[in-house]
């Protein structure tokens, strides 16, 4: 039998081919959205994906501003950040940092669905979130995906 027919084949920096994707966050819950954006970030939707390697798409989302939350998260959840000093712990509730920035809410979604070390860092680089419906990525050419569509 022919050894070379059944070799793994790596992905490496040369051979991945990265795409830019839009993604409409109108309506979609905020979780599972960010968890199919992370996917897409990472690559694990493509058949030659590489733990190790930065072979996702780069992606923009459009519409933060019209992201759904269940229930009560609105006002029960809490995203804590601490200063470095002494008692500097401090906290805000999601409707806190949505009016401070819809887009924060997003990414802090995102990222904490990423590796924690240098590749997370660099996959995260890949992001971009638009609170409206207009993007100046247009020179880039993506292409719009249904979340509904993907798996």
């Amino acid at each position: 039998m022919d050894t070379l027919s059944y070799k793994t084949v790596s992905a490496n920096k040369a051979t991945v081919n990265k795409e830019w994707v839009v993604v409409d966050a109108e309506g979609q819950a905020l979780g599972r959205l960010s968890s199919v954006v992370a996917k897409l970030l990472r690559g694990k939707l493509k058949a030659n994906f590489t733990p190790h390697v930065d072979c996702g798409d780069n992606v923009i989302v459009i519409n933060a501003e019209k992201i759904n939350l269940t229930g009560k998260k609105w006002d029960s959840k809490e995203y804590i950040r601490h200063t470095g000093y002494p008692g500097g712990q401090r906290s805000l509730t999601a409707t806190e940092l949505f009016t401070k920035g819809p887009e924060r809410l997003v990414e802090n979604a995102v990222k904490g669905m990423l590796p924690k070390n240098k590749l997370g860092a660099d996959l995260f680089r890949n992001l971009r979130v638009f609170a409206g419906s207009e993007h100046d990525l247009q020179a880039q050419k993506p292409k719009t995906i249904n979340l509904n569509d993907l798996k």
